[in-house]
C-alpha cells in the first residue's frame, strides 16, 4: 500500500512538473500559447483578446451565421479562421455595419479593439473570394 501510494505521488509530482515552469522559461516563443486552438476547417469567435477563453466554434462549410447565438453575440474579441475560405465578422445582424475580413487557412486577428469591434460580434459571414 505504501508502495502504491509513493508511486501515486511521483506521477502526480512529474503531471504538475511541467506547469510550474514559468512561461519565460522556454526557449520557444511557440510553447506557450493561450487560449483553445480552433480546429482545422473552422471558424473561432473568442471572447477573450489574444485568443482567450471558450471559443464559439463554426465549421466553415455549415456556411455563414445573419445572427450569432447569445453565446459570443456582442462579446467577441478575437477571432482565428482555420478554413480554406474567408471569413468577415460583423458588429450588426445580417452582415451589416463595419466587418473585418480573416484570411483562410489560420488567418487571424488577436484584437478586435484595433478594428472597433471588440464586444461588438453580431453577425459571420463565409466566402469563397479573397478579403478585400
Amino acid at each position: 500500500m505504501i508502495k502504491n501510494v509513493m508511486r501515486a505521488a511521483a506521477v502526480a509530482a512529474l503531471v504538475l512538473c511541467p506547469m510550474a515552469v514559468p512561461a519565460s522559461a522556454s526557449s520557444e516563443p511557440s510553447a506557450v500559447r493561450a487560449g483553445i486552438d480552433c480546429p482545422s476547417g473552422y471558424v473561432c469567435i473568442y471572447p477573450e483578446i489574444n485568443f482567450g477563453g471558450q471559443p464559439w466554434v463554426r465549421r466553415a462549410s455549415d456556411g455563414s451565421v445573419k445572427d450569432l447565438p447569445s453565446a459570443i453575440r456582442d462579446r467577441g474579441s478575437s477571432i482565428r479562421n482555420n478554413s480554406d475560405r474567408t471569413t468577415r465578422v460583423y458588429e450588426k445582424r445580417n452582415h451589416a455595419g463595419r466587418w473585418v475580413c480573416v484570411t483562410r487557412s489560420g488567418g487571424s486577428i488577436h484584437d478586435l479593439r484595433g478594428y472597433n469591434l471588440n464586444d461588438q460580434t453580431r453577425s459571420l459571414k463565409i466566402n469563397r473570394n479573397d478579403c478585400g
